[in-house]
């Protein structure tokens, strides 16, 4: 089962987990907030994947991570691609961010 590590207080993750639900997906979800052990997962991830370099340059946290084994990406569509997923529908996001 794919494993996903987000945090309740990121947007991007809130649509993630609306997604899940309405497409009846059943995945992993670890909130990196929740509990040291679970952070220190992410963690250990995000400072020796190269996958996160970009968002790191940019001072991201990266979340939502997908992974999936060896498989590691930032990309939703990409992670819905390795589960036989079709990519999100602009319908299915229900938060925006706000400028």
């Amino acid at each position: 089962m794919m494993k996903v590590y987000g945090a309740d207080i990121c947007i991007d993750c809130r649509n993630l987990k609306h997604i899940m639900k309405t497409r009846g997906l059943e995945l992993d979800y670890c909130n990196i907030t929740a509990d040291t052990q679970t952070l220190r997962e992410f963690l250990a991830i995000r400072d020796h994947n190269e996958a996160f370099n970009e968002c790191k340059v940019r001072g991201g946290i990266g979340i939502p991570c997908f992974v999936d084994g060896d498989r590691v990406t930032l990309d939703i569509d990409e992670a819905f691609s390795w589960i036989g997923q079709p990519p999100v529908r602009e319908d299915e996001i229900v938060e925006r961010w706000r400028n």
